[in-house]
């Protein structure tokens, strides 16, 4: 009894999402047809540990689709923005944040972001109809405007703990900033918050202690860093860029 107490008291803005018993899914169409999708739906949901969770993958193996059903399913605008605040210009999503029911941790803050790197520029103008601050991100460069919500909003002792969802955001940024990412996302995990992020990035994936899920055709696998796809391709490229230039060149 103590046992299972202890685990619903653990903290977990997400401890799990689960599937609605009457969800209406037709598994032969998208995003059901998904092989990593299909395996959440043949599980019945999908668990998350303390901490960041990575999910890595080719384009088109669902990781952005999971992370954005996760943070609609938990309440987070789906084009971006925090549970405080956000909006929608044109529904694009897709149907498996209605499929999907989010299991918390009694006690966890409800507090949560969402930062989808190709529709921020919505949240921008949300923000500056607000006034007061937190404006001006349009008037930044790509980076520089993903810096500052990082200090901000994500590694801002105001928003202790909570869910970080992470859409790709090192489409923005330059080496430099993407190390201090690897920082900042350590701290945030380290002060309590739960961080689900999609990423193509060997450098972002390197955090310490951080949970990696690698999707593809086999669906969903934990995996260690230095056995990822990414960072083998990456490691094999950069000391040897003309063994892959010379078959796409020729």
């Amino acid at each position: 009894m103590h046992a299972a107490d202890d685990r619903l008291n653990d903290g977990r803005a997400i401890r799990r999402v689960v599937l609605f018993d009457d969800a209406e899914i037709d598994v032969r169409a998208w995003p059901a047809n998904v092989p990593a999708i299909a395996q959440v739906i043949g599980d019945r949901g999908l668990e998350f540990g303390p901490g960041i969770t990575f999910l890595v993958g080719e384009n088109g193996s669902g990781k952005s689709t999971l992370l954005e059903g996760i943070a609609t399913a938990y309440g987070l605008p789906p084009e971006g923005g925090s549970s405080h605040g956000g909006r929608s210009t044109r529904p694009s999503e897709s149907s498996l944040g209605e499929w999907l029911r989010v299991e918390r941790s009694p006690d966890a803050p409800r507090w949560g972001f969402f930062l989808r790197a190709e529709t921020m520029h919505g949240y921008y103008t949300y923000l500056d109809s607000l006034g007061g601050p937190g404006g001006g991100l349009h008037e930044m460069s790509h980076g520089e405007s993903f810096n500052a919500l990082l200090d901000e909003r994500l590694n801002h002792p105001r928003y202790t703990a909570g869910l970080v969802c992470l859409d790709e955001p090192e489409a923005a940024l330059s080496f430099a900033s993407t190390l201090t990412w690897v920082a900042s996302l350590h701290e945030v995990a380290r002060r309590g918050t739960q961080v689900i992020c999609a990423t193509h990035s060997p450098i972002l994936a390197s955090v310490p202690g951080a949970t990696i899920l690698e999707l593809g055709e086999w669906g969903i696998r934990r995996a260690e860093w230095a056995d990822l796809d990414i960072v083998t391709h990456w490691r094999s490229y950069l000391s040897e860029p003309e063994r892959y230039l010379r078959h796409l060149l020729a």
